[in-house]
C-alpha cells in the first residue's frame, strides 16, 4: 500500500485479496465498502482526528450514508487506488468524497467508481452524535471540491418481495460495540443478490439506528425495475438500515 497527498487529496493503494471476491470473481460490495470505510479511517489518522484520538475523548466516527457508483468491480490481484478528500463538515455531518481507480498493467489509472459519505462523531457513552468540527484540526482538513451526485431517496417497503431473519453475532460486531456498517450489507446481499455483474452498479446505503450483538433484525427486500431495495428492522419494528442497489 501507498500513501500521499497533494493539498487535501490523498491516495491509497490496494490489491485485492482472493479471499474479498466471489464466485463470479468480483470484488464483494461489503468488501469494497470496507475499503472505503478503511480509507476513510487511515487519512484521518494521518490529519489527526482519526479513532486514535477520539477514542480517549470517549468519541468514534460512525457512518451515516454511502453512495457508491461501479462502472467496473475489479478480480483477484487487481490494484485500486482510492482518491479521497473532505468536501465538507457542515450540520454535525462530515462528507468525504473519493474516486476509484484501476491501475492497469501499463502502469495507467483508469477511473471505474466514485463515492460520496456521509459521517458523524458519536459519543460512545450518551450513543449520541455530537458536533466537533467547530474545531481548528477539522476546519483546516476541508478540500472543497464537490464531487457530483444524485441524491437516490428510499422509502418503506409495504409489502415486500421476500424477508430473511437474522441475529447479530459476535463475529458482526467492530470496536464501536455495535454491528459494522459492512454487515449490514453483508446481510442484505444474503437476503437476496441481485445480478449486477458485468454492467454499472450504484450501491446507495443509509444507516439509520445501530444494532448490537444479540438482537434480532428483519431484513426486508422488494424487487424493482432498476434492482432491488432492502430495510432492516429490529425487533421493534424500528428501522435500522435502508439502501437499494441500482443496475
Amino acid at each position: 500500500m501507498r500513501v500521499e497527498s497533494l493539498e487535501m487529496k490523498y491516495y491509497y493503494e490496494y490489491e485485492v485479496k482472493y479471499q474479498e471476491v466471489d464466485d463470479k470473481k468480483r470484488l464483494r460490495l461489503y468488501n469494497l465498502e470496507n475499503y472505503l470505510l478503511e480509507v476513510a479511517g487511515r487519512v484521518a489518522d494521518e490529519l489527526g482526528f482519526g479513532i486514535q484520538v477520539l477514542h480517549p475523548r470517549g468519541l468514534t466516527w460512525i457512518l451515516t450514508r454511502l453512495s457508491v457508483e461501479m462502472d467496473y468491480l475489479p478480480t483477484h490481484n487487481e490494484h485500486l487506488v482510492f482518491e479521497t478528500w473532505i468536501e465538507q463538515n457542515v450540520h454535525m455531518l462530515s462528507t468525504r468524497d473519493y474516486r476509484i481507480w484501476l491501475l492497469e498493467a501499463n502502469g495507467e489509472k483508469r477511473l471505474i467508481g466514485r463515492c460520496k459519505s456521509v459521517w458523524a462523531v458519536l459519543d460512545m457513552e450518551k450513543r449520541e452524535i455530537v458536533n466537533v468540527f467547530n474545531e481548528p484540526i477539522f476546519l483546516d482538513s476541508v478540500d472543497g471540491e464537490v464531487l457530483e451526485m444524485d441524491r437516490i431517496r428510499m422509502t418503506t417497503i409495504p409489502e415486500p418481495s421476500g424477508q430473511r431473519d437474522y441475529r447479530i453475532a459476535y463475529s458482526d460486531l467492530d470496536y464501536n460495540r455495535h454491528c459494522n456498517s459492512c454487515n449490514y450489507l453483508r446481510v442484505m446481499l444474503d437476503t437476496y443478490l441481485p445480478d449486477y455483474y458485468d454492467r454499472k452498479v450504484r450501491l446507495d446505503i443509509n444507516y439509520q439506528r445501530e444494532i448490537t450483538r444479540g438482537e434480532d433484525m428483519t431484513t426486508y427486500y422488494l424487487l424493482t425495475q432498476d434492482g432491488v431495495q432492502y430495510q432492516q428492522k429490529n425487533r421493534y419494528g424500528e428501522t435500522n438500515c435502508s439502501a437499494k442497489i441500482t443496475v
